[in-house]
């Protein structure tokens, strides 16, 4: 019996990934928003997993602080507040430093020139004319060069870190912040920027850019 022990557990832990991940889903395609109360039959319901998987999950999310058990309402999605805000932005900017500086040192010109190429489309295409397709697109470009950076790290304590408080900054997007027509051009060109000390392998200036970068992303959550 002690021997069935871990092949048991092992459905039950790719059940639990499973309801995380399709949690994951639901919350970028925004069909869980910020504040919002669900029953756990409801989340089940949504994600197409049984209820027991649910279960499972909670404590995760609740531990990543995703969501919240409410007693006599259920489990509430997080909500954004100042708060929440400020915080996924402050852990945002602690792990980029890093991750800048160590990119400026070590990107290859290949990465480089492919980073640039996808932000220089971007804006060649905004020129002729924005289309919620366009900014969809933009904001794959603007995350892709954040998660690169993380990654090239090769640390997957961090990168495990940066994907939770990504999915908290997805949040705030949700409810208050996202590349717009009057914000793609000026977030396009910042990245440029970063690029360009990225090219310099200037480690400083480089993290002066995403320290601009960030600080003008988290003033337009805050409505600055």
């Amino acid at each position: 019996m002690r021997a069935l022990a871990p092949r048991a557990a092992a459905p039950q832990r790719q059940l639990r990934w499973q309801a995380y991940d399709r949690f994951q889903q639901q919350l970028l395609a925004a069909r869980i928003r910020p504040g919002q109360f669900v029953s756990q039959r409801e989340l089940a319901a949504l994600i197409g997993l049984p209820l027991g998987a649910v279960r499972e999950v909670i404590p995760r999310l609740e531990a990543e602080r995703l969501l919240v058990t409410v007693p006599q309402r259920g489990l509430q999605i997080a909500n954004v507040d100042v708060k929440l805000v400020r915080n996924a932005f402050q852990l945002r900017v602690a792990l980029e430093k890093e991750a800048t500086a160590q990119f400026a040192l070590t990107a290859t010109a290949a990465q480089l020139d492919a980073l640039e190429a996808a932000h220089r489309d971007i804006l060649r295409r905004a020129a002729r004319r924005m289309s919620p397709a366009l900014l969809d697109a933009a904001q794959a470009v603007d995350w892709g060069l954040h998660d690169t950076m993380i990654d090239a790290l090769g640390n997957e304590i961090i990168s495990s870190i940066y994907r939770v408080n990504s999915l908290r900054i997805r949040l705030i997007r949700l409810d208050r912040v996202t590349l717009s027509t009057d914000s793609l051009q000026p977030a396009m060109e910042e990245h440029l920027s970063l690029l360009a000390a990225l090219r310099a392998r200037d480690p400083e200036r480089a993290i002066a850019a995403i320290e601009a970068h960030l600080t003008h992303a988290c003033h337009r959550a805050l409505g600055l």
